[in-house]
Order: C-alpha cells, then sequence, then structure tokens
C-alpha cells in the first residue's frame, strides 16, 4: 500500500517561505530598534499594512508549492476544509485558562501536509477563527503569522515518511508543548509594545537600549502569560496523545484520496507477438 508524506518543499517554495518570515521577523522586531522620538513606535499603525503584505505572500506560497509539486485544485479544498475545522475549534477554549484546542489540529495538520501547506493552514486558520470570533484587531496578522510558523514547524519534524505509531506521537506532543509557549511568547511581544510606560519593570520603553528592553520583556512573560500558555501546551500534549493517532490516519488516508504528489504515468504499449492479442495501454500512479 503506497503510504502518503508531506508535500516537500521546492526551491520556489523555499523563497516564498523565506521572504513571508522576513517580512513577518521585521514586524514583530521593529520597534525594539525605533528611536524614542519615532512617529509610529507600536504595531497599532503597522498591522494594516503588515496584514495587506501578508496577504499575497500567502498566495505566493500556495501557488508556489502547487508549482513545485504539480498538486492540483483537491489540495487547495482540503487546506480550505481544514482551516474551517480549526476556525471552528478555536472558541471552544479560548478565555479559558488558555485551553485552545485548535492547536493539536495544527501540529497533526502541518506534519501531515507539510512545511509549506503547513505555514498557510495556520495563517489562513487564524484569519477565519477571528472572522468567526470577532477577533479583528491590530494583532491578526501577527497572530497569522504566528500560527503559520507553529504549524510550519509541525512540518519540518524529522522522520515523516518512517516515523510512525507511538514515537511520533511523543515527538509531536513534545513539540506541541514547546510550540505552544513559543506561540505565546511570539504574541507577548505584540502586544507588549503597545504597553508603554504603565510600570517601570516591565513596560516596553521605546528607544532604550535593546538588552534592557529584553530584560523587561522576559519579566512581562513571567507574569503574565505563563500560566495561560502552560494551559495550552498541556492541552495540546493530551490531544495529541490521546485521539493523534486516529486523526493522523485519517489525514493521511485523506491526502491519498487526494492523490498528494501523485503523478499519472501512461505505459506505451508494446507490440504483440506473432499470434498473441494486442497489449493494453495502461495508467499508474506513483509519488514523486
Amino acid at each position: 500500500m503506497r503510504t502518503s508524506r508531506p508535500v516537500r518543499l521546492g526551491p520556489r517554495s523555499v523563497a516564498a517561505l523565506v521572504l513571508v518570515s522576513l517580512v513577518g521577523v521585521l514586524a514583530f522586531c521593529w520597534p525594539l530598534f525605533a528611536d524614542a522620538g519615532s512617529a509610529v513606535t507600536s504595531h497599532a499603525g503597522d498591522a494594516p499594512w503588515l496584514f495587506a503584505a501578508l496577504l499575497p505572500l500567502l498566495v505566493a506560497v500556495v501557488v508556489a508549492t502547487i508549482a513545485d509539486c504539480g498538486m492540483d485544485a483537491k489540495a487547495v479544498a482540503m487546506l480550505g476544509v481544514l482551516a474551517a475545522v480549526g476556525a471552528a475549534l478555536r472558541p471552544l477554549g479560548a478565555g479559558t485558562a488558555g485551553l485552545e484546542p485548535m492547536f493539536f489540529l495544527m501540529v497533526l495538520s502541518g506534519r501531515v501536509l507539510g512545511p509549506g501547506f503547513g505555514f498557510v493552514l495556520g495563517a489562513v486558520t487564524m484569519f477565519a477563527s477571528a472572522l468567526l470570533t470577532g477577533g479583528v484587531g491590530p494583532w491578526m496578522p501577527f497572530q497569522m503569522l504566528s500560527m503559520g510558523w507553529f504549524t510550519m514547524g509541525a512540518g519540518l519534524l524529522p522522520g515523516p515518511d518512517r516515523l510512525r505509531g507511538r514515537g511520533e506521537l511523543l515527538m509531536l506532543s513534545a513539540y506541541g508543548f514547546l510550540a505552544a509557549f513559543a506561540y505565546g511568547t511570539v504574541m507577548n511581544l505584540q502586544g507588549w509594545v503597545l504597553l508603554q510606560g504603565l510600570s517601570s519593570g516591565i513596560s516596553f520603553q521605546p528607544g532604550a537600549p535593546l538588552h534592557e528592553n529584553l530584560v523587561r520583556f522576559l519579566a512581562y512573560v513571567l507574569a503574565t502569560s505563563l500560566g495561560w500558555d502552560l494551559g495550552r501546551a498541556a492541552l495540546t500534549v493530551v490531544l495529541t496523545l490521546t485521539v493523534g493517532g486516529t486523526l493522523l490516519r485519517a489525514l493521511r488516508r485523506a491526502t491519498r484520496r487526494a492523490n498528494f504528489e501523485a503523478q499519472v504515468t501512461f505505459g506505451a504499449p508494446e507490440e504483440p507477438s506473432p499470434g498473441e492479442a494486442p497489449h493494453r495501454t495502461y495508467v499508474t500512479y506513483e509519488p514523486e
């Protein structure tokens, strides 16, 4: 039986992901290097511009992945279905001790779909959930980037073709645990620069030396969000270990039926020997 494997990255996919990631890193970090007298020293003003740049970059990632792997509309349709499911899961726990079940779905989906489609899935899911829950604001494009990185990381984990069973679930659980804290920390960086002058010990100070602001940021994370991130990480581990195996099999079955990375090969008929019936042309589907 042919087993499914994540969508591999081609050169165009890598270039598109590097570009969108560079834009994201600059968007998160530029206030740390802005002068104190800068007209804009928070993310409230740059969020619309980031969102406007993010959408075409996401389309570029999808187009580049399809061009590199030769997939068709069925792959994009599956991406939309998973994004809709993830968006529906988010309101079930958001606002309650950080319990957000969508994170475990993003881990498993990124593992099956690979880093390129995983990044797009994470970003689109967060965008759809923001529309569903009314959570549209200056934080939304940053959430899209953070969730895209979160899901992409699952697609970059080792052993996508060989590692299966309990070992794979343990690896995904460990990744989900650590990445849940990483997601919260990255998003804290976005919100922290908006809190200027509230407390000299933990608030962002525009124009201050980088190392001083990083110390304040660490204190801010420890004081405000560590418990919230722990709830998200723990739920991701529990759901991955309990229902992760079943969901992984279902996702892989769906990708096989969608013929991800399948190439159609037409076999040319051979000339029959004297007295033999003509050979038939055959069609086979083989992974790249």
